[in-house]
């Protein structure tokens, strides 16, 4: 039934691929940027992004930032002017990193419009403000590079309408990847298979191409699934979540409000983090979420050593903005069924989950969509040209002339399914 299939499948996965071609590779080579996006960025602008370390301190060695040195960097926005109280404060990872503060964008006029977010850059040591840029603000500058890329990635730079189409092109991506999978699979003898993922010498160009669009998509398939999957949820969870709801537990974390009274004195960031260190002694606080109303606590991001999300991690705790009380703390590291799936996509979305080298690994995935798009075109336009006219067929010349035309010898299959198709045509051409 699948071989009887196969054309109608392969026009599926070549019409998808001409559809979404050119978002992919634009995703892809964004992609393949932006997963090394802290390190670039901090190398593209040390003067706004890094300081010398401490007195003592190793560069690069893990911060430790205290609660009053986060209450200090806090109250010092708070009664400038010109800044006023952040909304997130992004905390140094390692020695030499800056505070980062995250003031919250006004809503854009439209859902074609893509928000800006102000950041504001803090000495650790001297509490300076060392400048400040508008993160989603499109620009070739080194200060606006990463972040138009990383929005480019995220959101075509087209604010919530590009997030509905990310969320498509995820799934023509599941699509592609399924459709090429079925195309690509040989009958069930070894050297067919190996036929399939190999790259022969010899070949002229369009076979070449085919050959390496057939044999690179077997290795990178099960990472392109991935991708795809998870970046229809990052953009649009309510695609997935029924499906992984109904296949495992999830958790619906509804927001929270404090158990204090809103009348009662309030703790300032510091006492945040102290709350959450106290109930995590051995993670690290990332980034400090600021109450935007009377009645909402503070948000604390913490690492626990273990982790699969690098940098930020993925624990997090709701702190009471008046008694500084936990009001809610989420462990991935207890994480079950479908919370942990869930936890587990953002850290294969970027590799990060196998350390360096995973991250390598994606990055190079990342360039297969541009392959995939020439390769694919290659043949595409090879084979799309209507086959010149056909020379008589010997019966009917044999039949002109009055003889009897002598039998044909069976004709082996040569495409690696099997399936006489554009495997075939291919092969020979």
């Amino acid at each position: 039934m699948i071989q009887r299939m196969k054309p109608l499948i392969r026009t599926v996965h070549l019409w998808a691929g001409l559809i979404f071609g050119t978002i992919l590779v634009l995703q892809g080579l964004t992609g393949t940027v932006i997963g090394w996006r802290h390190e670039l960025d901090a190398w593209l602008n040390p003067g706004l992004l890094q300081v010398a370390p401490p007195v003592g301190a190793v560069a690069g060695a893990q911060a430790r930032p205290t609660p009053a040195q986060v209450a200090a960097v806090a109250a010092r926005l708070a009664n400038d002017q010109r800044y006023g109280r952040p909304d997130t404060l992004f905390l140094p990872e390692v020695h030499g990193d800056v505070y980062v503060a995250w003031y919250r964008p006004e809503k854009p006029s439209s859902n074609w419009t893509q928000g800006v977010t102000r950041q504001v850059m803090v000495d650790p040591g001297s509490l300076a403000v060392l400048g400040e840029r508008n993160w989603g603000e499109a620009g070739l500058s080194r200060p606006l590079l990463m972040p138009t890329l990383f929005h480019l990635h995220r959101y075509l730079m087209l604010g919530d309408a590009g997030k509905l189409v990310i969320a498509v092109q995820g799934l023509a991506l599941v699509l592609l990847t399924l459709t090429g999978i079925v195309v690509w699979w040989p009958t069930l003898t070894l050297s067919a298979f190996w036929h399939a993922i190999t790259v022969r010498r010899g070949a002229n160009w369009p076979k070449f191409s085919f050959q390496l669009h057939r044999a690179a998509g077997f290795y990178v398939a099960p990472v392109l699934l991935v991708l795809g999957f998870s970046g229809v949820y990052f953009n649009m969870p309510d695609w997935v979540t029924p499906a992984i709801r109904a296949a495992a537990p999830l958790t619906k974390h509804d927001k929270l409000v404090n158990a204090s009274p809103q009348d009662a004195p309030r703790i300032d960031a510091g006492a945040a983090m102290a709350a959450a260190q106290a109930r995590y002694p051995e993670g690290r606080v990332s980034r400090i979420g600021m109450p935007a109303k009377p009645e909402q606590p503070y948000e604390v991001r913490v690492r626990q050593p273990g982790e699969l999300r690098r940098g930020p991690g993925a624990t997090r705790v709701s702190v009471d903005a008046g008694s500084g009380a936990v009001l809610r703390a989420i462990d991935p590291l207890a994480a079950r069924g479908g919370d942990w799936l869930v936890g587990t996509l953002y850290p294969l979305h970027t590799g990060e989950a196998f350390g360096a080298a995973g991250r390598i690994l994606v990055s190079v995935v990342g360039l297969s969509p541009l392959l995939f798009f020439i390769t694919g075109l290659v043949v595409w336009i090879k084979f799309r040209r209507k086959p010149a006219k056909r020379k008589r067929p010997a019966v009917a010349v044999a039949a002109a002339a009055g003889k009897r035309p002598a039998p044909r010898a069976p004709q082996p299959a040569l495409g690696a399914d099997g399936a006489g198709g554009l495997d075939d045509r291919v092969e020979r051409a």
